[in-house]
């Protein structure tokens, strides 16, 4: 089954499960029921076990799911049973914080180099790693063979930063600017916008 016949949301939902599955390792679980990932992140049962049959029979009736087995599988599905190259645009205050997150390397993800276009910035370290020159960013990505950029920029400045990322040769994009992106077929591009995520909870917490 290719990506485009799986449900979006299904994928989203696979990314639920590795964290379960990576923390049920943590804990030295080896085997665990739909039931129970579905109790340890509020998806029901019948939901998981119709997520994972699209891509093939994994757990034993009665038994459940080996926890390494599965968590191989799906890491595969993902494509994370590899580590994946990563470059930042946007030296500011998120992005000095996403590039201290130790969740992306956890999962395989190195941010290997940040761009900025602002001279103040360029040439000082952050983080560890020295802020490069925006302008550079396709000839320094022939080296660095980044597959996903990140962009941590204001957003008016998003969609010239997302052309520069295609043009560099980068496939995804998680943009973290409140813009909206326009990028080719062949790039995917998800977004990011943490005002509008407190303000839709804003609603429901009510006036």
């Amino acid at each position: 089954m290719t990506p485009l016949e799986v449900p979006a949301p299904t994928i989203a939902r696979l990314a639920l499960y590795l964290r379960c599955l990576r923390a049920c390792r943590r804990e030295g679980v080896r085997t665990i029921s739909s039931a129970g990932i579905g109790a340890r992140t509020g998806i029901s049962s019948g939901q998981i076990r119709k997520d994972l049959s699209y891509f093939g029979e994994f757990g034993r009736p009665g038994i459940g799911y080996a926890v390494d087995a599965l968590l191989e599988h799906l890491s595969a599905i993902m494509g994370l049973n590899r580590p994946h190259t990563v470059v930042l645009v946007g030296a500011g205050n998120l992005g000095r914080a996403l590039l201290g997150y130790p969740g992306f390397e956890e999962s395989g993800f190195r941010i290997a180099a940040v761009f900025d276009n602002d001279p103040a910035k360029i040439g000082r370290s952050t983080v560890g790693r020295k802020i490069l020159d925006m302008a550079t960013l396709a000839e320094a990505n022939k080296e660095i063979g980044a597959e996903f950029g990140m962009i941590a920029t204001p957003a008016s400045a998003a969609q010239e930063v997302a052309d520069a990322l295609v043009e560099a040769g980068v496939r995804g994009i998680l943009n973290f600017a409140p813009a909206h992106l326009t990028v080719p077929e062949t790039v995917t591009a998800r977004n990011v916008d943490l005002t509008r995520e407190i303000e839709v909870l804003c609603y429901f917490v009510g006036p």
